[in-house]
């Protein structure tokens, strides 16, 4: 090799330099796994937590693969100040910390609250939290946007027979008069920040998961249903229901949809609203399938009524992303065998 191809190879290093991404939220169920994909596909990223300085959140974030390519900050979604620094010369912002919030500011549950108090403790945040992180994207000439959300923002009224993602959106005043103001706070946030991000020309990308199975990053993770009460049968206790309900779930493995993210990102033609699950099982076909896998659980009570359908979706653009999403056996047995595996037991 000669000298010249030394510096022929120097300046195609410099064209791959590697992409920053700013993952707000970094330490939740959906920050956290995005940030481990992101490392895996050789990203650098700016990872934003309460307080960077937690050693029982942040050792386990700086021990995933590639760590080194991860530099966590403080930051709080309702402090602009704290916003800016994570974002500096980053690609892209994504926005996984507006998770469900079910309490007001004195600790009444959500469902108790009036509208006034409902709509400014438990939806403003929310969406001033959104709206603070676009501001501060935008300052840093970030175009690129992607926000996880929810599928509670997809309910209409009256329902279809088959959800999709452009036409059909929950009634956020309705969802208002029945005092879901958890899931009105994902209505309200999502229009105001596609607004924001046509007025500012950004590229905005929003998932709807729910039912986020397959693997934590964090201890706290387990916290959280289903994980939570996966682990209770596997110990010995009661499932999650008395009698089985006559209902369905949605669910994605949490890999799954880190992967759809990072596809969408790396996509400049995706914009607008995703469907991020598998698909809507019943909780019938959810409890046979832990059954397959733990043969010894405690069963809720048999369902003795004729089984309603599962929620019906249109995941035409889903697909668009060309992630191979994991089936709803496989989901199960990964989720259950991690568990298993007494995760974070030292």
């Amino acid at each position: 090799m000669t000298e010249f191809d030394d510096v022929k190879n120097f300046g195609k290093d410099l064209l791959v330099k590697p992409k920053l991404l700013s993952v707000i939220g970094a330490s939740g169920l959906v920050g956290s796994s995005i940030v481990k994909e992101a490392l895996s596909k050789g990203y650098k990223v700016n990872g934003t937590l309460r307080e960077k300085n937690n050693i029982e959140k942040t050792k386990f974030l700086k021990q995933l693969p590639n760590a080194e390519n991860l530099r966590l900050h403080s930051a709080e979604m309702l402090n602009k100040a704290t916003l800016l620094d994570p974002l500096v010369n980053a690609d892209a912002v994504f926005i996984c910390c507006l998770i469900p919030t079910y309490k007001g500011f004195d600790g009444t549950p959500a469902r108790e609250l009036d509208y006034d108090r409902g709509y400014n403790e438990i939806i403003m945040p929310t969406v001033n939290g959104c709206l603070n992180i676009l501001e501060a994207a935008n300052k840093n000439g970030i175009k690129n946007v992607l926000i996880c959300s929810s599928t509670s923002s997809t309910n209409p009224v009256p329902l279809v027979k088959t959800k999709n993602e452009i036409e059909h959106w929950s009634d956020e005043e309705e969802q208002c008069r029945s005092n879901k103001f958890t899931s009105a706070a994902k209505t309200v946030m999502e229009k105001a920040a596609l607004d924001y991000c046509a007025k500012n020309k950004m590229r905005v990308v929003i998932f709807l998961p729910t039912g986020l199975y397959g693997k934590g990053v964090l201890p706290e993770h387990l916290n959280h249903n289903p994980f939570l009460w996966i682990k209770r049968v596997i110990d010995g206790g009661n499932p999650r229901h008395d009698k089985t309900p006559n209902d369905s779930a949605s669910m994605i493995h949490l890999e799954d949809l880190a992967q759809l993210f990072l596809s969408a990102y790396e996509n400049p033609s995706a914009s607008g609203r995703y469907f991020g699950v598998l698909e809507s099982f019943h909780w019938k076909d959810i409890y046979a399938e832990c059954k397959k896998n733990l043969p010894k659980m405690k069963m809720p009570q048999p369902l003795t009524e004729d089984p309603v359908e599962p929620t019906q979706f249109d995941f035409a653009r889903r697909d668009s992303l060309g992630i191979k999403l994991r089936d709803f056996p496989t989901i199960m047995k990964e989720t259950i065998d991690w568990l298993k595996s007494r995760p974070f037991n030292d």
